[in-house]
């Protein structure tokens, strides 16, 4: 038998020509018999090394997931990072998360890497490639995800991962980071509605985002609970940045039925509506009231400062940064960890009483 390589795992039963015995037997030689190549190339495939086919690649890799094959964490040679990716990087909001995964990485004598997935929910395969040949201590992934191919490649490179406010369900594998965003929403519109408001507008995020589903379930949650109906009309699309809350908040704003407040689903598209009610001449909190989420740093400094919903941003980054690390010295595949951190309502002068 074919001794195995340095920093290698014997892995778990597969199929194809080691099947029918234990694929503790395989080894990165015996991979490398059943690709049709060399074993320094399958070396090159785990080291993310780009010169490689790309058909070879995909081969290589399939075969690595069918043995479930992995490199012993304490044995893979890692880079002083973390990788830190955005679904989009350039707002307030992300600079809290910065500032937390910053705030774990240097205690830890660790750099950060920032990236972009420049809007789509899952990087593009060149970056998987990239975080493979840079082997950092980990990966946070900011509402965003990984497909089944990205996962098995920092697997098999013992690369962990945390998803922070993932887009959509992660899976029951896949550590994530959270914020309880139903218990904000609800929270949001509780308070408008205790302050005699009936007509409550909202404006949401993107529906393929977890996060705006769950903001907006919890608004009509409260609106049901208080015996008010939910009416579709009140609730825009909305995309979490400053522009939609103008646009949407116009639409909203200029009905005949008009809302006396709305639930701004985040703190962006909030400032949006605040520049659409001055310029249909409403005042805030007189005639129309505005909940945004998220508590930036901004919030108290607007005029007039704005209520919010709280999300910890930061501490939710620093338990992701301390999640990723803490996984990454565990041997074998870790047992996944779903957190959520409460959020809370912070009152200001956005909000009061409906106009007569």
């Amino acid at each position: 038998m074919t001794p195995p390589e340095p920093g290698e795992t014997r892995t778990t039963q597969s199929t194809g020509p080691t099947a029918g015995r234990s694929a503790q037997t395989a080894t990165l030689a015996e991979i490398a018999r059943e690709a049709g190549v060399s074993a320094p190339t399958v070396s090159k495939v785990l080291n993310g090394r780009a010169d490689v086919a790309p058909a070879t690649r995909s081969r290589v890799e399939g075969l690595l997931r069918a043995h479930g094959y992995r490199r012993r964490r304490a044995e893979a040679s890692r880079s002083p990072l973390i990788d830190l990716v955005f679904h989009e990087l350039e707002s307030a909001w992300a600079m809290e998360v910065i500032r937390g995964v910053e705030n774990v990485a240097r205690d830890a004598g660790l750099s950060v890497v920032l990236s972009e997935s420049a809007g789509r929910l899952t990087p593009g395969r060149t970056w998987a490639d990239q975080v493979a040949a840079r082997r950092p201590h980990g990966v946070i992934l900011v509402l965003s995800g990984l497909d089944e191919s990205q996962r098995a490649l920092l697997n098999s490179r013992s690369i962990p991962f945390v998803v922070m406010d993932p887009a959509g369900d992660p899976g029951a594998d896949v550590p994530s980071i959270g914020a309880t965003n139903w218990q904000g929403g609800l929270a949001a519109t509780r308070h408008l509605v205790e302050l005699g408001h009936t007509r409550i507008g909202a404006i949401s995020g993107p529906s393929r985002m977890m996060c705006s589903r769950a903001r907006i379930d919890g608004y009509r949650a409260a609106l049901e609970t208080a015996g008010l109906p939910v009416d579709p009309e009140l609730v825009a699309a909305g995309d979490f940045h400053h522009e939609a809350g103008y646009r949407r908040g116009l639409e909203l704003l200029r009905r005949p039925d008009r809302p006396t407040a709305v639930f701004a689903g985040n703190d962006l598209q909030a400032l949006g509506l605040y520049e659409a009610a001055r310029e249909l001449g409403l005042r805030i909190p007189e005639d129309l009231s505005v909940v945004g989420f998220d508590d930036l740093p901004v919030a108290p400094w607007v005029g007039p400062p704005l209520t919010t919903v709280r999300q910890p941003l930061t501490e939710m980054a620093e338990a992701a940064a301390k999640l990723v690390l803490d996984l990454g010295r565990e041997e074998g595949t870790p047992t996944a960890t779903r957190v959520e951190l409460a959020t809370s309502l912070v009152v200001r002068a956005s909000t009061g009483a409906p106009p007569r």
